[in-house]
């Protein structure tokens, strides 16, 4: 048999993650349902099916959460002036392993990229101008150094720029190009300390 159809359609799921393509694909499905017994891909199913299904994006901040509101917006501990607006929950994850800021977030679950078909209307920008009351005193914008990264900041920016708030970008040590989640932590460090503010 030159080649095994009968894992295409396993094949063609796994496809659908990010970065796998056609052989690695073919290379899961195929040690799926040779290497693996009946109990393992039944666990295997069962945990993916409860993640899926108990795992949800925080009514507050956006942030993948199993607890509603998520563990940092139902804490008390946190300092609500603050908030730090991000592409996703992995690059929350990274600013808070750092320990250095107690302030809050919001995740916007992705970044503006029109080549992608992907606008404001996609991300989550209304439940972030809800968040902007009188307790907010100022909005850190931390998309990264990408293109898309760059037009959801300066879009944030504009059409924040009216509020009576402090509107400030990470520290340029961060490299362009970067994904905040793929930076050391002394970098974030320096970039959150260094932040630049719209108000002089």
């Amino acid at each position: 048999m030159s080649n095994l159809k009968f894992l295409d359609l396993l094949a063609a799921s796994f496809e659908n993650l990010p970065g796998v393509g056609k052989k690695t694909a073919r290379r899961y499905a195929y040690y799926i349902v040779e290497k693996m017994n009946a109990e393992q891909v039944e666990e295997f199913a069962k945990v993916l099916i409860e993640t899926k299904n108990n795992v949800n994006n925080c009514p507050v901040c956006g942030m993948l959460s199993l607890q509603i509101p998520c563990e940092i917006c139902s804490s008390k501990l946190r300092d609500k002036s603050k908030i730090m607006v991000l592409k996703d929950t992995k690059d929350i994850i990274a600013i808070e392993n750092m320990g250095e800021y107690n302030g809050m977030y919001h995740s916007l679950n992705g970044l503006i990229s029109p080549m992608d078909g992907i606008g404001p209307d996609n991300l989550t920008i209304d439940l972030l101008e809800k968040r902007l009351d009188d307790s907010v005193s100022e909005l850190i914008i931390a998309t990264s150094f990408t293109p898309a990264g760059e037009t959801t900041a300066l879009y944030l920016e504009k059409i924040f720029e009216k509020k009576n708030i402090i509107i400030s970008r990470l520290g340029y040590g961060l490299p362009a190009g970067g994904d905040i989640e793929f930076i050391d932590e002394l970098t974030l460090k320096r970039a959150l300390s260094n932040r630049s503010s719209n108000k002089k």
